[in-house]
């Protein structure tokens, strides 16, 4: 990849960008110091689509073990295939879309907790390592660099295990264990194996595709047409939809029927409400249409569906 002018900025942020209080919409203890969770299930519940955001108050970072992601990291436009993982300091925004199958940790940490560990080893590591986004594709990496990435591997999966548990000492250990994944993660920064930013063009499609994202977000319940969103992008049909199939191997229209399909999903998962009023919430006209919609992608009617995963969550 090559890399993108500095001055070009990918994508055209909204002027205002929601700021996520992120362990408030998590389960479990929300003044958790570190906080972790999978991003299948993040994705599960929230969509594979993840509009501009960012966490004023938060240091997070995404380690993913498998998949893909179109990511907008600030300025910079990424995508690449997993294992790789990504780095958002507070305030910096963010937006990303990923493949079905993706999956991996997230691992919350409140901003003076990551302070207070960098205070504790001084000079380890330039302050800039603080107030910087970073973007490291893990796959393929040195001889001398993969036992790191190895250790970083094996640490969020103890942190998972941690942080799921019960036991005595579980608050302290989530946060011993957090403290040696930052500093396995500071020391792969170290080593500059930071992927360079998507090349102009391909960012431009970044950009589109990431604008018809937020615009899907802001529309999937009112149906619009692909023309409708093609014109609000300033873009012919076409070219949208030649975007979402470099970006996200879909069609666009599938790229809409995701969200709802995902929108579904959670409602069926995590509310009372009776399938027929869900369909109308959903812009269904005809709760039999949206019945037939989901079976066909899911394989299994809306009822049905409700009954085994409610069961699942109890």
């Amino acid at each position: 990849m090559s890399a993108a002018d500095p001055a070009d900025r990918s994508v055209e942020w909204p002027q205002s960008i929601p700021d996520i209080h992120i362990t408030r919409i998590y389960e479990g203890d929300p003044e958790c110091d570190v906080h972790y969770e999978t991003f299948g299930r993040l994705a599960e519940i929230f969509g594979r689509n993840t509009p501009a955001h960012r966490h004023s108050r938060f240091y997070q970072v995404h380690l993913l073990v498998r998949g893909s992601i179109s990511l907008q990291l600030d300025d910079q436009a990424y995508f690449a295939e997993a294992p790789l993982v990504f780095i958002t300091p507070p305030a910096i925004p963010h937006a990303f879309y990923s493949e079905e199958n993706t999956d991996g940790h997230v691992i919350t940490v409140r901003q003076e907790v990551v302070r207070a560990w960098y205070a504790s080893l001084p000079g380890q590591w330039p302050d800039a390592q603080l107030r910087e986004s970073a973007f490291l594709p893990l796959g393929g990496v040195a001889a001398e660099v993969q036992p790191e990435v190895e250790r970083l591997m094996q640490l969020a999966g103890l942190l998972q295990q941690e942080f799921g548990g019960r036991e005595k000492g579980r608050s302290a250990a989530v946060r011993a264990l957090g403290l040696c994944f930052f500093i396995s993660l500071n020391r792969l920064l170290a080593t500059n194996i930071q992927v360079m930013p998507l090349k102009r063009e391909r960012g431009d499609d970044l950009r589109i595709f990431l604008s018809f994202c937020d615009l899907v977000e802001a529309h999937f319940r009112d149906h619009l047409t692909l023309p409708d969103y093609a014109g609000k992008l300033a873009v012919t049909e076409a070219r949208l939809n030649d975007v979402c199939r470099r970006m996200a191997n879909l069609p666009s229209k599938e790229v809409v029927h995701d969200r709802l399909l995902q929108e579904a999903r959670r409602l069926l998962r995590f509310s009372t409400t009776p399938v027929g009023e869900l369909s109308y919430q959903l812009g269904f006209a005809d709760p039999a249409y949206f019945s037939r919609f989901f079976t066909r992608r899911v394989g299994m009617a809306p009822s049905q569906f409700r009954i085994q995963h409610q069961d699942q969550i109890r």
